[in-house]
């Protein structure tokens, strides 16, 4: 794995949780997406392991569950903590669909689709850096580029990739590294016909947001500040954003993710696919959930040895040569981990039984 680097800093590890979920010999697999440190999101690895021992497991142990959208009522007490709590409900969802012998997509509602695939990359040591990272991803099928920006960096290496790239289909992502004094800055890269700017400004900002939109051209697309469905129906009320990303493990997993997707569609806002540097197994999960008909935006739904090499799954995920991705085949999220490689790299475990 290359280090990536956005405006929080740079990441060369990737600590991350994995659920596992039986029901006899079938297992159903989720992941958290929380990292070790508390920059993205105020939830980590620690607190998201704490709230699964202490509280989320043990919430649904010896119940009868008639199916994974009931655990969100199970954990009505446990405030926040999405993330902890999405590992655990997506893991129920793929053990759903495994016990019914379905392909999870259409357990959530779609059959399956190739998703256009784009892929995002990190800042780079140098403008010649990053368009040569650009022209390899290209080269490799991708059909979106998202570049990571943050003061400092954000309209030279935007115009070089225009200059030197073209009319590729290209958009920015800030992480909230931007304040509401930066409008006249940002309103720059108006002239780069960009897809979108994503999350220029703090998180819990929506109003900020909105002035800022109604002084861009350039879509603003939210990630950070969405976290379920009150908050996309505030920010499309405000005007606050045109385009949302949806991640589900930020949201708190299927039910709320599709619970926005149903609310964007409605609205005719788009929205698309985000990625969290998920292993295999998230994002073999975030393909099936890409295939709902609002997802109409390519998503960070690049191919598995694109970050971790090796991933822990089999078989791959793969760009098609069409800059596509297919749906993992089969049961569930359509893959396995390799017991091999999850017990080389596991650090911790806990097991519940019931």
């Amino acid at each position: 794995m290359r280090p990536f680097e956005t405006s929080f800093g740079a990441l060369a590890a990737r600590e991350l949780i994995l659920v596992a979920v039986r029901d006899g010999e079938v297992v159903g697999w989720g992941e958290c997406v929380a990292d070790a440190d508390p920059y993205y999101s105020s939830e980590t690895t620690a607190t998201a392991w704490h709230m699964l021992s202490r509280y989320l497991v043990p919430a649904i142990l010896n119940r009868t569950i008639g199916g994974a959208r009931e655990l969100h009522a199970l954990w009505h007490r446990v405030r926040g903590h999405r993330m902890a709590k999405a590992a655990l409900e997506m893991a129920a969802w793929d053990l759903e669909a495994r016990l019914a012998g379905q392909p999870l997509c259409e357990r959530l509602g779609a059959p399956a689709r190739p998703i256009p695939a784009g892929v995002s990359i990190g800042i780079q040591p140098s403008i010649d850096a990053l368009v040569a990272r650009v022209e390899a991803e290209r080269a490799e099928g991708y059909q979106r580029i998202k570049i990571k920006i943050k003061p400092g960096w954000d309209v030279e290496p935007v115009r070089a990739i225009r200059e030197r790239l073209g009319a590729i289909p290209l958009m920015v992502d800030a992480n909230a590294a931007y304040s509401p004094t930066d409008a006249a800055h940002l309103r720059q890269l108006d002239d780069f016909d960009l897809m979108m700017i994503e999350q220029p400004l703090d998180y819990d900002d929506l109003v900020q947001h909105a002035r800022l939109q109604s002084a861009l051209g350039t879509a603003i697309c939210l990630d950070e500040s969405i976290t379920g469905p009150r908050l996309a129906a505030d920010a499309i009320e405000l005007g606050a954003c045109r385009i949302i990303n949806i991640k589900p493990g930020r949201m708190g997993g299927f039910g709320p993710s599709i619970a926005v997707h149903d609310l964007a569609r409605a609205a005719g806002v788009p929205v698309w696919h985000g990625g969290m540097l998920e292993s295999g197994i998230g994002r073999a999960a975030n393909l099936h959930l890409s295939t709902l008909p609002g997802f109409s935006l390519p998503g960070d739904v690049a191919a598995s040895r694109r970050y971790f090499v090796p991933d822990l799954i089999e078989p791959p995920i793969e760009v098609a040569p069409d800059g596509t991705v297919a749906v993992p085949a089969g049961p569930g999220i359509g893959v396995r981990p390799v017991d091999e490689r999850v017990r080389r790299f596991s650090i911790q475990s806990e097991r519940f039984t019931s």
